[in-house]
This record gives structure tokens, sequence and C-alpha cells, in this order.
């Protein structure tokens, strides 16, 4: 993939596949995310030796990982990671995550558009967000795209902080997250004004 999209307020951001040779831009982009922000990824990506580490032990072709960049710097990032077990083949894990700079202007809606046509290509059935109780934002903002809750597991995980935190798990069909995201997309004054 290798788009140029126009984000609310005419910014336009090249998004395309993440290669290895990212990783620095990459690192810096996480590491430009406040400390609130980084509290509840699965690793401490101020670490750029975890970060490289996530990238090539991910890099079988599996996975799909796409970034955007304004310029030269990545503003977005997001994944879809399918497991290698046979039993969760037809399911695909999304993230997204995008700089505080570049948040509520739809960048985050055209990286899941884009992670959604990856699982439609790989034949993905249902797509699945885990996140920390805490993050409320991100809660509501799945809810909205047609996710459900599954399962919420009692100090689960630990954040950043070393903190136990509730783990919440959320599911969507491909069918449901494409109306919701088609809807979302067509029907905002962004789209409309392009």
């Amino acid at each position: 993939m290798n788009k140029i999209e126009t984000l609310k307020g005419g910014t336009t951001v090249h998004v395309r596949d993440l290669s290895l040779d990212d990783i620095e831009q990459l690192h810096g982009f996480f590491k430009s995310l406040p400390v609130e922000d980084r509290r509840y990824l699965r690793i401490d990506v101020t670490q750029k030796g975890a970060v490289e580490w996530r990238l090539r032990t991910s890099s079988s072709g599996k996975d799909a990982r796409v970034i955007a960049l304004l310029d030269d710097e990545v503003v977005a990032y997001g994944a879809l990671e399918i497991s290698p077990e046979e039993w969760h083949r037809h399911q695909g894990e999304l993230r997204v995550l995008v700089s505080r700079s570049h948040q509520r202007k739809g960048l985050g809606m055209i990286m899941m558009r884009e992670l959604y046509l990856v699982a439609a290509r790989r034949q993905i059935k249902e797509v699945i967000v885990k996140m920390m109780g805490p993050q409320m934002a991100a809660m509501s903002i799945c809810k909205r795209l047609g996710f459900k809750q599954e399962s919420l597991l009692h100090d689960y995980v630990m954040d950043q902080n070393g903190n136990l935190q509730d783990l919440v798990v959320m599911t969507c069909d491909m069918d449901a997250l494409w109306r919701e995201l088609e809807s979302l997309y067509m029907g905002s004054d962004w789209q409309r004004c392009r």
C-alpha cells in the first residue's frame, strides 16, 4: 500500500506499509507519544531494541503494519496481527496509534480503513481489539465502530508503570466493521469537503 490521504483541515499524509528501514522513524514516533499514551502499550516502546525485535519477529508476512508520514515524520501507526494458531486463523487483532497533534482529523479512521482492507484480502472474519480498563476513549471509539465487549479479565495485565489493570477484549465481525467505517467515513464533513 502506498497512498496520499488528505486529513480534516487539508493536511496531506503519506500512508504506506511499514518496512524494517523505518525503525528509526517509528522509534521516534513512539518516544514522542505522551507518557500517558505509552503507559498502556504492550512493550516499552522507548527501548529501540524492543521495537526492532517486535518488527523483526512479526515480519513473516502474516502481520500487516502501516504508518502515516507527514513529510518524513511518522504521525500514526497501525497493525493487524494474525495469530499463527490454526484455531484463530479467522481472527486479526487490530491496533492503531495516532499522535496527539493529528487526532480528531480523520487519520485514525484512515488507518482503520486500510487495515480493514488488508484483513478482507486475507479473508479475516473477525477483528479483535484488546485494551486496558482505563482506556475509555479507545473503548468509546471501538464501540462507535461496532465492536462489542466480549470479556473483562480483572487485574490480568500490567501497565508500563507496574500497576495491574483489567484487560478488555472487544470483537467486531468484518461486515459490521465495514458498515460503520463506511458510514462514519462517507458521512463526515471531512469527506464531503475533500
